[in-house]
């Protein structure tokens, strides 16, 4: 499998990452997600790394720690030969230091990880949403400290805005601190909003993207087409029936020319393809309730959409920019012609 650097790092992950969020008992919290466990999540440690996979992401909050604990024992010591990556952030306990971004906190929530994951250092320690009560400093400051320890290789942010993302960079530059190198954000063809700033961002100031959803909830696999009496597990959130509009449709329909044009590949390995040539991007994390699903997302680095069928998906997906990027496309003549000009494809 191919690999890429993590922004501008020497940091290699592959362009397909595994997402934990499915291991768990079932029954705490993300339960709907799935409740893979014991020789079921083996197996599928086993199937990715048999595919190359190197990039094995989790949080704490994910089933109350147990997908980090399950992680870790299907990992055991071939951990060695991973990059680990978790993330820090949500409610862990009942206190008001419990969650956040405060050093109190991301120190106490490393050591848990830690413990969890049972392994001596996290290669990519990331924090899982943006706290607006903490000052940016002294969340940048605990991050480099915990890198100075040993106990974290590399640092990064997940669901950030562009400006918070540029704010926490610029406070670690400021103090010649551990900077972030990995963004997990979510995009795919139904959800394109992070080409606004985040990706341009990443891209000026060598932040990796590491994506989440890429088959928007399912809604890309195209089996989510018409409403139903009964809802899905998938629909009961209300994310796939938002997707269920004539920009949905037609992508959807670009995507059942491309399936029909080749023998084998699936709607799904086509969202996922799509994400694998955009710019700024460094890997897909996917993630699967079982072994089909997961050797289905596998294979959709085996090959390559071409320009043509790379058109067919850009014009289906493509939204009215908003502003000031309307404007710039607008008043800015042939100088922004195109209305993403930052995103020639690999």
């Amino acid at each position: 499998m191919q690999t890429r650097f993590l922004g501008r790092s020497g940091l290699e992950v592959s362009v397909l990452g595994f997402g934990a969020m499915t291991f768990g008992d079932g029954q705490s919290s993300f339960a709907t997600m799935g409740g893979t466990r014991g020789e079921d999540a083996r197996h599928q440690v086993d199937m990715c790394l048999d595919a190359g996979v190197t990039l094995f992401d989790t949080a704490d909050v994910y089933s109350e720690g147990l997908s980090e604990e399950i992680l870790g024992e299907a990992l055991g010591t071939r951990r060695k030969y991973v990059v680990l990556a978790t993330k820090a952030f949500g409610r862990m306990g009942r206190n008001a230091h419990d969650m956040g971004l405060s050093r109190r906190h991301l120190i106490e929530a490393c050591e848990a990880s830690l413990k969890r994951l049972g392994t001596d250092w996290i290669d990519l320690y990331q924090v899982h949403n943006w706290d607006g009560r903490v000052p940016i400093e002294e969340t940048m400051r605990a991050l480099d400290d915990l890198v100075t320890a040993g106990k974290v290789r590399y640092v990064g942010c997940s669901n950030y805005g562009g400006w918070h993302l540029m704010k926490a960079l610029a406070a670690a530059d400021k103090t010649h601190q551990a900077r972030f190198i990995g963004q997990q954000i979510q995009y795919s063809l139904m959800a394109r909003e992070a080409e606004d700033e985040l990706l341009p961002c990443g891209i000026d100031q060598g932040v990796g993207a590491l994506i989440w959803s890429p088959l928007a909830q399912g809604f890309l696999t195209g089996k989510f087409r018409k409403e139903r009496s009964e809802p899905t597990r998938l629909e009961q959130g209300g994310g796939i029936r938002a997707y269920q509009t004539p920009r949905g449709d037609a992508v959807l329909a670009a995507m059942d020319t491309i399936v029909a044009a080749r023998s084998g590949v699936t709607h799904g390995q086509v969202a996922i393809n799509w994400l694998l040539r955009r710019t700024g991007v460094s890997s897909v994390l996917i993630g699967a309730r079982g072994a089909a699903q997961l050797a289905e997302n596998l294979a959709a680095q085996q090959w390559q959409l071409s320009d043509a069928e790379m058109e067919l998906l850009d014009r289906a997906s493509q939204t009215r920019p908003r502003y000031p990027y309307s404007h710039h496309r607008i008043y800015g003549g042939e100088r922004n012609e195109t209305p993403f000009p930052y995103y020639a494809r690999r």
